[in-house]
């Protein structure tokens, strides 16, 4: 394999770095123990913890190891957030998060093998920790004035909210933890986001306070941006998560697939596994044949298989095509078409009615009227079956699940009608 720096340098995945080349020779001399650490503030994780999850995949592809934190501790807390403080979860709360954060990191890291992953947790080492024994024995190494010049804290120093004691500690448990790590499994690199900089030089900077001799790493991937300016990871509905119940599978499928054009490039480079040529040339087709929308649909596919396996992305593709009549809805299981129909206008209803009522009431035309002329035109489908007459009426066995029924006008314009009164 390339150079792991190089690699991550092609896919645009260094940011920041406390000493690239000395970080360059650790991996050619390696192996290196990593860590990279998630805190359950929210039940799920999301597209931003996965570009952390996946580029620990590739340093571990690379031959090196590493070790999965989901804070235990750091939850109950929560780093600073930008403008307020943070609600704190009740310790049951932060432990059922930890869990399922586990679960979700866990599928994507090997844990067979001499470069093996570990799952840690820094509730171990901080749970038995008096609050004299953490000043004496951690505090003592930080420096109040390079505390509140870390940018998380003086963004907050310089607002009306200003910041509490708990939040401002934070750096002190993130760089134990790292200490604690580089104590218990040699562990010399920790990699997050680049907006955790200072936490995660807090962690190097305690470690050459209590060893000088110690050589240690922070590796920091950078804030991922759209080409439209919106916030990476989010769509209309909301945050993408890589839980299931939270975002569906078809959602998640659907994120990717709908990338715009000027990001895919980007895109693949962060979150595939696909070699450079087949990215080259994935680029290369967007360029020459955007319509084709070839580079989405691969990433789609491929990220979608990652994080919710190949039943579920073969379920959503199939679902996807059958939308728009290139195959079966009646083949579709009810919680992929329910989870595809809530991605499009949709509508309830307690009877049926004719064709042209509903296609005005879901919003896929502007009036009756419109309806009546997109039938007599050719265009209006349901269940991708052309209206034959202005005056259709579904019948009960049209219904898909006993439920839906999924409406077209032309090619692209999709909604649904559920039926409640059935």
């Amino acid at each position: 394999m390339t150079d792991i720096v190089d690699e991550l340098k092609w896919r645009g995945l260094i940011a920041l770095s406390t000493d690239e080349d000395a970080l360059r020779k650790a991996f050619a001399d390696g192996p290196v123990t990593f860590y990279c650490g998630f805190d359950p503030t929210a039940p799920s994780l999301h597209l931003g913890n996965l570009v952390q999850i996946l580029t620990m995949r590739r340093i571990q592809q690379a031959g090196n190891r590493p070790l999965g934190l989901v804070g235990g501790a750091t939850g109950l807390i929560g780093d600073p957030k930008p403008n307020a403080e943070r609600t704190l979860n009740s310790p049951e709360v932060v432990a059922q998060w930890v869990e399922r954060l586990r679960a979700q990191i866990a599928p994507l890291l090997d844990f067979e093998g001499p470069n093996a992953a570990v799952m840690v947790n820094n509730l171990d080492w901080t749970q038995g920790l008096s609050a004299i024994e953490f000043l004496r024995d951690v505090g003592k190494y930080f420096r109040i004035n390079k505390m509140i010049a870390k940018e998380a804290v003086a963004r907050r120093l310089n607002s009306d909210a200003g910041i509490g004691y708990t939040e401002f500690s934070y750096q002190i448990l993130q760089g134990m933890d790292f200490l604690e790590l580089f104590r218990r499994h040699n562990c010399t690199l920790q990699t997050g986001g680049s907006d955790q900089w200072g936490n995660l030089t807090s962690g190097t900077d305690l470690i050459h306070r209590v060893d000088p001799e110690a050589v240690v790493h922070a590796l920091a991937t950078p804030l991922i941006t759209k080409a439209d300016g919106t916030k990476f990871g989010k769509t209309e509905s909301g945050t993408i998560w890589l839980d299931p119940e939270m975002t569906t599978p078809y959602a998640f499928y659907q994120f990717w697939l709908n990338a715009d054009d000027r990001d895919v490039s980007k895109f693949l480079r962060i979150f595939s596994f696909k070699s450079h040529q087949e990215i080259e040339d994935l680029e290369k087709q967007t360029e020459e044949r955007p319509q084709a929308r070839a580079a989405q649909r691969a990433l789609a596919e491929e990220l979608t298989t990652l994080v919710h396996g190949a039943d579920q992305t073969a379920a959503v593709t199939a679902a996807s095509k059958a939308l728009f009549g290139q195959g079966e809805l009646a083949e579709l299981d009810e919680k992929t078409l329910a989870a595809a129909l809530s991605e499009v206008p949709h509508t309830q209803v307690a009877e049926l009615g004719p064709v042209v009522d509903l296609f005005a009431e879901v919003g896929l035309v502007a009036s009756k009227s419109a309806a009546r002329r997109t039938v007599k035109e050719g265009g209006a489908y349901v269940n991708n079956v052309k209206v034959a007459g202005e005056d259709a009426v579904p019948a009960k066995e049209d219904l898909l699940h006993g439920r839906w029924l999924v409406l077209r006008r032309g090619k692209k314009n999709l909604a649904a009608v559920e039926v409640t009164g059935v």
